[in-house]
């Protein structure tokens, strides 16, 4: 038994296999930080185009304007049906669901884009992004 005791000390002392573990310990810090780049990027980039499909998507149903008001001498406002059939057509087009509303007077246009991240390493499901456009209507006359 006594021949054991010195055994034990003798590796709880020695360095062997500690590089071993702080290589271990830097390849999983390396891969979740790879992990976090790769999927953060992603939801950015999900993000980002979700804003721009918005925008567009609100610059298109901007465009309608309600011509017999404006010729009338009424103002110059959205064509709210008009406005809304464009955006969404945009939406459809670019393959995302969204809403879309105008405001009171029908001086402007929000479309709010929903769409889905499917992350690479992170999580098994998929991340909601949102990205809002806003158009107003703008005369000069």
């Amino acid at each position: 038994m006594k021949a054991l005791a010195p055994r034990v000390r003798r590796a709880l002392l020695s360095d062997r296999g500690s590089m071993s573990l702080f290589v271990l310990v830097t390849i999983v810090a390396l891969l979740a930080v790879a992990a976090l780049v790769v999927d953060g990027g992603g939801k950015l980039r999900a993000r980002t185009h979700a804003e721009g499909v918005a925008h567009e998507a609100a610059r298109a149903g901007g465009q309608a304007v309600d011509a017999g008001k404006a010729i009338s001498g009424g103002g110059v406002s959205v064509d709210r049906n008009a406005a809304v059939a464009a955006a969404r057509s945009y939406l459809s087009s670019a393959g995302v669901s969204g809403s879309v509303n105008v405001s009171e007077d029908g001086g402007s246009l929000e479309v709010t884009v929903n769409e889905h991240y499917q992350p690479i390493f992170l999580g098994s499901g998929s991340w909601s992004v949102t990205g809002q456009g806003r158009a107003s209507l703008v005369y000069r006359g």
